[in-house]
């Protein structure tokens, strides 16, 4: 290849030669094109992460890890091939072009349709996540009395135990096709959490309370600043309050789901089951693959006119949020929505899978956890649209007459077609006669994932809207996590059957 103008990128982030990378790069593609490549393309950088927990008044674990590499991807007579490797030379890339090259002619008896690609733009590109304090600039100290200040204000306010984390990960990414693309990015992002624990010595019983402060592609100013030590106060003293809460009465009642807690209902009934490898059976793991089929696309009714659900790469925040995914494709690929009024209208797809629906582009959806694994379909960020008209939290309520009001994310199941499923909650409140009333303890709800969004009849404003997420989503085997954010407003719902987990135990 000719000289190549890299694109620019800010020092320090991690100590590998950039321009070197990128040289490896031409040469990878160069030797893969001469040696029958229809397509190839290659991801190279480092995921850097770090981990601290601190439990009562020490700090139990600290831990960083560092994964580096490259990941090389070739299409050959319409099939993949793929080789990732540890180390970066000249030698490892040569390989990597032989063995990946080889792995689509094994693959070539054995698959029943070729895999045709769009051609994406072949842009100089380069993104990085916004952030104020970078957090693996700020000292391990800083950062463990910032958790052990977390447990004494919990502690202080009256509970037993109390367990602090932050979690922090980077991701930088050098990105080349055969399309001429060279993309530089860098992705941060930090999640602070605890977990609060009262325990009524004279029974044995105990209560939880887990933090409802989200993971942010953000820095450690985050962090700092998200507010935990004051909601580890306030979490104590509702720890304390379920001790002393009534069981709730099983039986169909509307809810109404804050959106602390409807961002992991949206992300297991809706982000899941319209991913497109779930729907051809490409994916199999973790809760199975989707009721949702390609013979559904604009027709199924999947949930009420209120429900519109748009995927995107741009909010501010997001942990899905950067500028291109890992086949190259720009966020704006990303900007579309799933359900649209209630309509099922979009899967949610990587490079080479369109054409397998008769789509003629893919959408922005693909992401390798690690620069050494082969890039799938991952979410993007996934968002329940508000209200656009006023409507607020008291407006939902005042609509109930029995009811529950559900707080934070708690416990999760699904069936393996994402259709059945139960969620638990942090609290639940009764509603009564159109008020909120007194906190109850024990609940979940169940439901069927149409029948749940068929029902939901009443949705808050942008004024009650909140971005939560998923900082390790599970898929695939090997297994690859992913970050992700979901938004959502305050949600009304008719008709859902509320169980008592105490009585089921």
């Amino acid at each position: 290849m000719g000289e190549r103008k890299q694109p620019e990128i800010a020092p320090g982030a991690f100590a590998l030669d950039r321009a070197g990378l990128f040289d490896l790069a031409d040469i990878a593609i160069d030797a893969a094109r001469r040696a029958g490549a229809d397509y190839v393309d290659i991801r190279l950088g480092e995921t850097r992460r770090e981990f601290l927990r601190a439990r009562e008044d020490r700090l139990e674990d600290v831990g960083e890890s560092a994964d580096a590499g490259f990941g090389l991807r070739v299409l050959r007579d319409g099939c993949w091939g793929f080789y990732g490797a540890s180390t970066f030379s000249r030698a490892a890339i040569l390989t990597g072009v032989e063995t990946a090259l080889a792995n689509a002619r094994a693959v070539k008896p054995i698959q029943p349709r070729e895999i045709i690609l769009e051609t994406l733009p072949g842009v100089e590109a380069r993104w990085e996540t916004p952030f104020g304090i970078d957090p693996f600039e700020v000292s391990v100290a800083d950062k463990a009395d910032f958790l052990l200040s977390v447990n004494a204000a919990a502690r202080d306010a009256g509970v037993d135990y109390c367990l602090s984390t932050f979690l922090a990960a980077r991701e930088e990414r050098l990105f080349a096709s055969a399309n001429g693309a060279r993309i530089a990015q860098t992705r941060t992002r930090v999640e602070p959490r605890f977990t609060i624990t009262a325990v009524d010595k004279a029974s044995g019983r105990f209560a939880t309370r887990d933090s409802l402060a989200p993971a942010r592609g953000a820095g450690w100013d985050y962090a700092a600043g998200c507010g935990l030590v004051e909601e580890a106060r306030r979490g104590a003293e509702e720890a304390r309050r379920k001790l002393r809460a009534k069981p709730v009465s099983a039986g169909v009642r509307d809810v109404v789901i804050a959106p602390s807690n409807l961002f992991l209902t949206i992300h297991e009934t809706v982000g899941h089951a319209t991913e497109l490898d779930r729907s051809l059976g490409w994916e199999a793991n973790f809760a199975g693959t989707t009721f949702v089929k390609p013979a559904m696309l604009g027709g199924l009714r999947f949930g009420s006119e209120l429900m519109t659900i748009q995927a995107d790469r741009a909010q501010e925040g997001g942990l899905a949020t950067i500028g291109y995914d890992d086949d190259g494709a720009p966020a704006s690929s990303a900007n579309f929505a799933i359900i649209e009024k209630g309509v099922f209208e979009n899967f949610q797809m990587a490079l080479g899978q369109a054409h397998l629906i008769g789509l003629p582009r893919s959408n922005g959806c693909a992401y390798a956890d690690s620069p050494r694994a082969f890039p799938i379909q991952r979410m993007p960020n996934i968002s329940l649209a508000p209200n656009p008209e006023r409507c607020s939290l008291d407006d939902l309520i005042s609509g109930v007459d029995d009811g529950l009001y559900i707080i934070g994310a708690g416990s999760w199941s699904i069936d393996q077609q994402r259709d059945n499923f139960q969620f638990g909650g942090q609290l639940f409140f009764e509603i009564k006669n159109g008020a909120l009333g007194e906190m109850v303890q024990g609940a979940a709800y169940q439901g069927r994932t149409l029948d749940f969004w068929r029902g939901l009849d009443g949705l808050g404003d942008a004024s009650t809207n909140e971005l939560h997420g998923v900082f390790t989503c599970g898929k695939a085997e090997p297994m690859q996590l992913a970050p992700v954010s979901h938004g959502a407003p305050v949600a009304r719902f008719r008709g859902v059957r509320i169980l008592d987990t105490n009585a089921a135990a």
